[in-house]
């Protein structure tokens, strides 16, 4: 195995949990068209990729639609599903080791960055990243790779081959490659093993546990 030595973690589904959030938010922003969402949990796909494709893709929003769409969401988002979100077991743990170990953690999430920033405060794990990487709030910086790309080059990563991505979704995997990245996906996110190889991820984790073994 290579030594990384700047390792970069999505935040949704890889950090934490965020489906109550996420999919309450959304199921907020639907209402305002007249749409109610009975199982939320047909929602998830909405948890990874940029919410404006999303409302796109799963509901035929014309994108001007689905950008006032996102803004609803955010009202929502912003003062409550926020911090309707858990650590998943293991995550603190790990980032302790990493960081004892003089590993750099950075953050690359396609979330935008003050919300990013915000949740790894409350859960009181900001402490442990060198960089928080995220989308801006109109939309752009949004791409995985265009965000990994940023969080690269803001934390003066020296070359993509001493870094590793670290996601639960196929976003992830695919965004580190077009970067010459190496990758290891999550399997208690909310991707799934096949979505993971079938986009090329270089390891594949179970849990915390094993992404430590990866990495120390």
């Amino acid at each position: 195995m290579k030594n990384y030595d700047f390792i970069l973690f999505d935040l949704d589904g890889t950090l934490t949990d965020p489906g109550e959030g996420i999919t309450n938010s959304v199921a907020y922003a639907l209402k305002k068209y007249g749409i109610v969402v009975g199982d939320k949990t047909t929602l998830y796909k909405f948890i990874g990729p940029p919410l404006i494709d999303s409302f796109m893709k799963y509901f035929g929003f014309p994108r001007t639609q689905a950008v006032e769409a996102t803004e609803f969401y955010r009202e929502y988002f912003a003062v409550a599903g926020i911090f309707e979100n858990r650590v998943y077991p293991g995550i603190e743990e790990l980032l302790k080791k990493l960081h004892s170990a003089g590993k750099k953690l950075i953050l690359a999430t396609s979330k935008p960055e003050e919300f990013a920033v915000a949740i790894l405060e409350h859960f009181g794990i900001a402490q442990y990243f060198t960089y928080i990487a995220g989308s801006q709030m109109d939309g752009t910086r949004a791409y995985k790779d265009q965000v990994i790309a940023y969080a690269l080059e803001s934390a003066a990563v020296p070359s993509a081959d001493s870094a590793i991505m670290i996601g639960d979704r196929e976003y992830d995997i695919i965004g580190a490659k077009k970067l010459g990245m190496d990758s290891i996906g999550v399997l208690f996110g909310y991707g799934n093993r096949e979505e993971l190889e079938a986009a090329g991820a270089t390891y594949i984790a179970d849990s915390a546990d094993d992404i430590s073994a990866v990495l120390l």
